[in-house]
């Protein structure tokens, strides 16, 4: 067996409002779980890929529900540690049209965001790994998570273990004291690849891209080579950089790509239409996916890598729920050409 991929974050119990209804308008929630680095893990999984997820979790029958819910998808679980008060929850508004989605996070004092240096084995853990990955939603939630996620990177290059983060701004979790700029650059040192979509670069490190207005879809790959180079050169560790690229020109409708800065080469990948969105949650942690599953399965090939992981998240876009759940042929077929989304009988 190949030697496995080992994602560290939280993971929470995600509660939608059914079809397109408001908060206002709901009567019940829809329950499914997720969570940035556990959403690349069952992504992982479904191509294949040894992977296990660590995490914090309540030792009571949520705790359990969530774990079982992961393990069906083939995600390695053993290696999820059991204690804290709760789990985090998350709500989800699905927009439409030109109404925006809406996320309202309840995940104080969440298991995960009172783990602590020293709970997590990491030595033993990642004995058998050849990859770690991290987002940087974890060290967002708390001082605890920031410092526990520390101690894994540093303890995956001590080993030798390739260290991917998706940089993942969120401004409504950074307010347990110290600026993102300054956790995520102690972290991102330790990294051989970043992942970012058309703003993160410039939310947690002040690099922008010129000529750039999301809110119109002008999200011109060539404008991101320079964002890339600035990351680059403040992280010498860095080899490979993906940045995507979604033009919003609604809820419903967006454009997707993406670009890859390997070596100094930039490469960017086809541009894909999607509409109507069923779900657009995941879809950067897909990606993430995909470009991990093409740096170690594709040989170097950087321009294949590049167009599988914007493929992929592509395809996550019709999917329900946080997870990718979609096989390799698919994600192939969509590369080769074939977006007509024809019945395959």
């Amino acid at each position: 067996m190949d030697k496995k991929v080992v994602t560290f974050g939280e993971v929470m119990m995600r509660l939608s409002t059914p079809g397109n209804l408001r908060f206002l308008q709901a009567h019940s929630f829809d329950v499914i779980y997720g969570g940035g680095e556990c959403n690349v893990a069952v992504a992982l999984a479904n191509l294949g890929v040894p992977v296990d997820f660590v995490t914090r979790l309540p030792a009571n029958d949520l705790g359990d529900a969530c774990v079982n819910f992961i393990r069906q998808f083939d995600v390695g679980v053993t290696n999820i540690v059991r204690g804290g008060e709760r789990l985090g929850i998350y709500f989800l508004e699905t927009g439409a049209a030109q109404r925006a989605s809406k996320v309202v996070y309840d995940r104080a004092n969440s298991s995960l965001s009172t783990v602590e240096p020293r709970m997590i084995d990491w030595e033993r853990i990642l004995q058998d790994a050849s990859w770690f990955h991290w987002t940087g939603i974890t060290p967002a939630v708390s001082q605890g998570a920031a410092l526990v996620c520390l101690e894994a990177v540093k303890k995956a290059k001590e080993m030798k273990i390739t260290v991917s983060s998706d940089l993942n701004y969120r401004s409504k979790l950074w307010k347990w004291g110290k600026p993102a700029g300054e956790v995520m650059a102690e972290l991102v040192a330790h990294c051989d690849v970043a992942i970012g979509n058309e703003e993160d670069a410039h939310k947690v490190f002040g690099i922008t891209a010129p000529h750039t207005d999301i809110t119109r879809a002008e999200v011109s790959a060539e404008n991101y080579r320079q964002v890339c180079e600035k990351l680059q050169e403040k992280f010498p560790s860095l080899k490979t950089i993906m940045i995507t690229l979604r033009g919003s020109l609604s809820a419903s409708h967006n454009t997707w790509a993406g670009t890859l800065w390997h070596n100094n080469e930039f490469y960017t990948s086809p541009t894909y239409d999607v509409y109507p969105i069923v779900d657009r949650v995941g879809g950067g942690d897909s990606s993430a996916a995909g470009l991990i599953y093409g740096l170690l399965n594709f040989g170097g090939d950087m321009q294949r890598t590049l167009n599988f992981a914007v493929a992929a998240a592509c395809l996550k876009h019709s999917i329900l729920g946080d997870f990718n759940l979609v096989s390799l042929s698919e994600v192939e077929k969509l590369m080769a050409g074939d977006a007509s989304g024809r019945v395959s009988r």
